[in-house]
């Protein structure tokens, strides 16, 4: 049987023609007048489509769209909203570098999933979620920047529990022809289609566009007619499936972007990979250098590194793709060889150790070797990716391991209330919105009066505690619940209780239960009758961690019971819409990670921006936010090897700060009936911490640091037919062969063994260059600390200047150390490659110690 296929789109009167453009433009979803236009249009049926404009454009009756043409008061809002769009859509560009020459920076943005709104399901947690905050403060900022991802058909898995509290998955379908996607087409209609090598067998994929405001998301689907079964997988699910169904996905995002990038007419300049599933992004890019322009791999590699841009994750070895031998070459083997590239030492890109034999693939090493420009997302994830991964530059001190950090931040448009939204707009001024990164702007919180921003902030807890009861009565009323636990699901939790919140994805090191760590002082702290307290969880745990369901599963027993079951609720499925009525109505956000492996955590950033506070271990961004006036910190970030130790200290610690500070200062109110001291922490919160930890000075961070250096970088290496970049090669090579020369034949300082503070102490060396240059090299003393070891600590560097050459090979170099400090140091002298587009010297893997 033969059917030939044709698309209903839902078309509107001309009146109400810019619900049709609203709707497929992510814009919607980070201002809250446009949600409020959708809403309005029928309540009912915006809950039911999840939050979809694009459905319930599709859905609504025809009575339903003849009343609201004849509504002046809505027609009214909607031109209102169609006008502030409109503004923000043509708006000039936010950037102006002044530069003498122009610069085309424009960025493709790689992600394996991207978290822009509920209806739109193809995150999984926070590294979706951080993804589509980074898009929608590009297009705040009108950077040039386009997004690259995956389609997929079923996007990450829906959660349920059983009756006996497990985890079960269910995997809807996406229709995708009701959400706010078009198909990219040609200029006959066609949908442009580009295709990848799938172990000898082609696997196509369409593109889809998703505008997230100024910004263009491209997505590629599999699930096609012209492809056999297993490619159309290939798209089915977020991280589903094997390792070898992880691959094929990673190949269709890296070497699939980039094709389909230059399938539509993208041609970036500079490459981001938000975690290393995109790391085949480098090799299609070598190959079009290569192919297209003649250029020799060394020469494609270079220009390549210098434009890359790579932000690692995690600090969870299972958080980092590691790949077999044999199926990396199965898949790879034929694309690497026609390249021209010898499989053997593209394998070797792959390998901390190049000569183990034994390692596997990293992909994460891999992106990690062909970037220029990486970065962790914290400050103290900076400092556990420098650990983690130093023995990719053996040669290299800690300090010396070129990965940089750039801190997470949130869009706050995104996940701020509307209640709160409204003070701000009335006390502040637009510019929380517009320059949310302005330490002036949040200073006028204080402006702000107490009442108002309490009663705000009550409302937005009795709407938590209302949508929490609806939930629980949905699952209790899937699960086949009697009539009386149904009834008694609708009055659970209560609207004054301080009210504490805790989501995440339950990996067994994030410690979900670790609140439950002491029943019986738990109890005692709940189900206080003047003081009382209420928790709400909400979390998945993936489809194969056992470990992570059994604690929701021990949660859940523990609700059950019925000291517990009215203060302690969790809520399944978790996703965009739970979290962001969490983060705008709880009183305290609670995260208790096992330190160090949080490597950022922005939950706590979102209720931060809605006054919450947070009570949280000193791991990711909390180590940079924390202050005493702030919140609450768990320890003082001390690391146990005892993991059993460890979770009695910081349980116990929990409940130490409960009992004696949170909620002594969140029930001690005024005459006025006001909790001063808590508002008091709240403004300073929000006052502190929303200009630092919010993506748009995360993007700006990216952009000053990365986007428009590499991009000047790669303007440099690519003219004049890639002169540049051949040249840097050639000096590459020439350094190479003559390095077994570079030796540091001696070193001393003229002041002896003491130093009076405040003094200046001149060390000289002699290094000889063999057939190199004074101006090949960069010799610097390396100075600090010396701890009981003898070993330099917190070290600091000063580069030594060239003085005089004291025959035909050796020369003499000068520094100065200033002495401001008083203690026992020590100095070394060493000598590193230097040029001007070598912006990590380590990277070449020569260095020279005295």
């Amino acid at each position: 049987m033969n059917i030939n296929p044709y698309r209903v789109i839902p078309t509107l009167p001309e009146t109400l023609s810019p619900l049709l453009n609203l709707s497929y433009n992510i814009w919607y979803a980070w201002n809250s007048s446009g949600l409020r236009l959708f809403q309005h249009m029928d309540r009912d049926l915006w809950e039911k489509v999840g939050h979809n404009p694009v459905e319930m454009l599709s859905s609504l009756s025809q009575g339903r769209i003849l009343e609201l043409m004849e509504d002046a008061g809505f027609l009214s809002q909607m031109g209102r909203v169609w006008e502030s769009f409109t503004d923000y859509i043509s708006e000039k560009g936010a950037y102006s570098f002044l530069l003498s020459r122009p610069l085309d920076f424009r960025v493709a943005y790689f992600s394996m999933e991207f978290g822009l709104t509920e209806s739109l399901p193809i995150y999984s947690g926070g590294l979706g979620i951080l993804a589509g905050d980074h898009l929608k403060s590009a297009s705040d900022l009108s950077l040039p920047l386009t997004g690259v991802g995956l389609m997929y058909k079923n996007g990450y898995f829906s959660q349920y529990l059983s009756n006996d509290g497990w985890q079960q998955e269910e995997f809807p379908d996406n229709d995708f022809y009701h959400m706010p996607l078009t198909l990219v087409r040609d200029e006959h209609s066609r949908p442009i289609m580009i295709a990848v090598d799938l172990m000898g067998r082609q696997c196509k994929a369409q593109i889809w566009k998703c505008q997230v405001g100024r910004v263009s998301l491209y997505l590629l689907d599999s699930n096609i007619e012209e492809n056999a079964p297993a490619e159309r997988r290939v798209t089915s699910s977020l991280y589903a499936g094997n390792m070898e169904d992880r691959l094929r996905q990673e190949i269709l995002l890296g070497i699939g972007g980039v094709r389909a990038l230059q399938a539509i007419g993208e041609d970036p300049v500079v490459y981001h990979m938000n975690e290393g599933h995109s790391f085949l992004v480098a090799l299609e890019r070598i190959r079009m250098l290569m192919e297209n322009h003649g250029l020799d791999m060394d020469t494609a590699r270079t220009v390549v590194n210098a434009s890359l841009v790579f932000t690692t994750h995690t600090p969870v070895p299972a958080g980092n793709d590691v790949f077999d031998p044999g199926l990396m070459e199965r898949y790879l083997g034929k694309e690497v060889k026609g390249i021209g590239i010898e499989w053997q030492a593209f394998f070797e890109m792959g390998r901390i150790s190049p000569e183990d034999s034994n390692e596997p693939f990293g992909a994460t090493v891999f992106a990690l070797k062909n970037s220029a420009f990486r970065n962790g997302v914290s400050r103290l994830h900076g400092e556990v990716s420098r650990q983690m991964w130093k023995g990719v530059w053996p040669e290299a001190g800690l300090d010396d391991v070129p990965i940089s950090r750039v801190t997470n931040g949130i869009h706050i448009p995104s996940w701020i209330s509307s209640d709160l939204a409204g003070l701000f707009d009335r006390y502040i001024g637009p510019k929380w919105k517009e320059d949310p990164d302005n330490q002036k702007v949040w200073e006028r919180i204080d402006v702000i009066p107490d009442n108002e921003i309490w009663f705000a902030h009550q409302r937005r807890r009795e709407r938590l505690v209302s949508f929490a009861r609806q939930r629980l009565v949905e699952q209790v009323r899937a699960r086949g619940g009697k009539q009386r636990d149904i009834d008694r699901a609708g009055e659970v939790l209560h609207s004054e209780a301080l009210t504490i919140g805790f989501a995440k994805r339950f990996a067994s090191y994030k410690r979900g239960g670790l609140i439950f760590s002491d029943i019986e002082r738990l109890r005692a702290i709940l189900l206080d009758d003047k003081r009382p307290v209420q928790l709400i969880i909400s979390g998945k745990a993936h489809p194969r961690d056992n470990d992570g369901k059994a604690i929701i599963q021990k949660m859940i027993h523990i609700t059950r019971d019925d000291p517990f079951r009215d203060r302690v609720v969790f809520l399944e499925d978790y996703n965009i819409n739970i979290a962001r009525y969490l983060v705008q109505g709880v009183d305290v956000w609670l995260n208790t990670p096992r330190r160090p492996l949080e490597a950022c955590g922005t939950s706590g950033m979102k209720s931060t921006a809605n006054g919450a506070l947070n009570l949280s271990v000193l791991d990711g961004w909390w180590v940079e936010g924390y202050n005493p006036e702030l919140g609450w910190a768990i320890g003082s970030g001390e690391t146990y090897a005892n993991q059993d130790y460890q979770d009695e200290v910081e349980g116990r610690a929990i409940y130490d700060l409960l009992e004696r500070e949170i909620i002594p200062l969140f029930y001690e109110r005024g005459l006025d009936g006001l909790p001063r001291g808590w508002i008091s922490m709240m403004k300073k919160s929000m006052r502190s911490l929303c200009p630092v930890f919010n993506s748009n000075r995360m993007v700006q961070e990216y952009t000053d640091r990365c986007y428009m250096e590499a991009a000047m970088v790669h303007r440099s290496l690519v003219e004049n037919n890639f002169h540049a970049a051949g040249e840097f090669v050639e000096w590459a090579k020439r350094i190479r062969k003559a390095w077994p020369g570079v030796k540091i034949l001696d070193m001393l300082h003229k002041q002896g063994d003491e130093v009076k503070v405040h003094a200046d102490m001149v060390v000289n060396a002699t290094v000889m260059l063999g057939d190199l240059e004074p101006s090949d090299i960069t010799c610097s003393i390396y100075y600090g600390h010396l701890d009981e070891a003898g070993c330099i600590q917190d070290a600091k560097e000063i580069e030594m200047q060239h003085v005089s050459r004291k025959d035909r090979q050796a020369y003499l170099f000068e520094g100065n150390i200033d002495c401001e400090d008083t203690g026992r140091f020590g100095y070394t002298v060493r000598v590193l490659p230097r040029h001007e587009y070598c912006r990590h010297p380590v990277d070449l893997g020569l260095v020279c110690w005295a």
